[in-house]
């Protein structure tokens, strides 16, 4: 079954085996280890602020160049070199100063409120409405950030079940994709919801995967 849209040809089954964004970016979210799972949050953000995707991930690989995949080392590293050269390096030319100082904070808090572990955030929440709630507490977390966050984590954490954005939701729609019939917390579905993504028109927030 095909669906055309913006002159592309696209196989439904093409985008049932599309890659998530964490695997595109080297993160394994199946072990959910503490390492794996803070690397998907930060990429996570970046995905979230108003740039572009390949300025996200340039900027994620640029975190990882300079060995900047730990709470701890980002605060310890400071706003400077964030800024320059870490957000430049990855193609950053405006929101560098505010990005820094928002993944600051949101070190300090994960430090502070969690001992650093997101796997503890999610053994204290209580139920994945919870869950959304103590991430979107995070300074500058809003509901994209914690929806890019969460879904991808749906086959992975229990209590991660997000409802998907409004732009997948019309683009299954207009693929004559029936989310419905898969299951929300199966691979599957997070890999529609992925490749959708990919193929969702440029703007007002052309970052948002």
């Amino acid at each position: 079954m095909y669906r055309r849209m913006v002159g592309v040809k696209v196989g439904i089954s093409t985008i049932k085996r599309s890659a998530l964004y964490s695997e595109e970016l080297g993160i394994d979210l199946r072990r959910a280890a503490d390492g794996e799972l803070f690397k998907w949050f930060l990429a996570s953000i970046l995905f979230g602020t108003r740039i572009t995707e390949t300025i996200a991930k340039n900027t994620y690989w640029s975190f990882e160049r300079h060995r900047l995949l730990e709470p701890r080392k980002i605060l310890e590293t400071g706003w400077d070199f964030l800024v320059n050269p870490v957000m430049r390096e990855g193609g950053y030319v405006r929101y560098d100063e505010k990005t820094s100082t928002k993944i600051l904070r949101i070190c300090q808090t994960l430090l502070a409120e969690y001992g650093g572990s997101l796997k503890t955030l999610h053994e204290k929440s209580s139920d994945s409405d919870d869950l959304e709630a103590r991430v979107m507490q995070f300074y500058g977390v809003g509901p994209v950030t914690m929806n890019i966050f969460l879904r991808e984590l749906r086959p992975f954490w229990r209590k991660s079940n997000p409802e998907p954005l409004p732009v997948v939701k019309e683009l299954a729609k207009k693929y004559g994709i029936n989310l419905d019939q898969y299951d929300r917390k199966g691979l599957t579905f997070s890999r529609i919801e992925a490749g959708l993504s990919r193929l969702r028109k440029t703007g007002k927030n052309p970052s948002i995967p």
